[in-house]
């Protein structure tokens, strides 16, 4: 099982830190306009943005590939 993890940037990395750091480093309004979804746009807060990405994948993708592109760039 680790060995299916070692090239993935996420391991280990909660959502909640995903969301908190996204949040700190766009802020709600910018990052309602870079993923067009209401837990950042109307009901801005990391325990409703949690509440929703973990009950829709294709959301949850969205904001994962967005914090891989701002903080891992190569």
């Amino acid at each position: 099982m680790a060995d299916q993890q070692i090239n993935n940037p996420l391991h280990g990395i909660t959502l909640e830190k995903i969301v908190t750091d996204l949040q700190a480093h766009y802020g709600w309004e910018q990052l309602g306009s870079l993923i067009r979804i209401d837990c950042f746009n109307k009901n801005q807060s990391v325990k409703s943005s949690l509440n929703f990405l973990r009950k829709m994948p294709w959301a949850r993708k969205k904001v994962e590939d967005l914090f891989l592109d701002t903080f891992y760039k190569k």
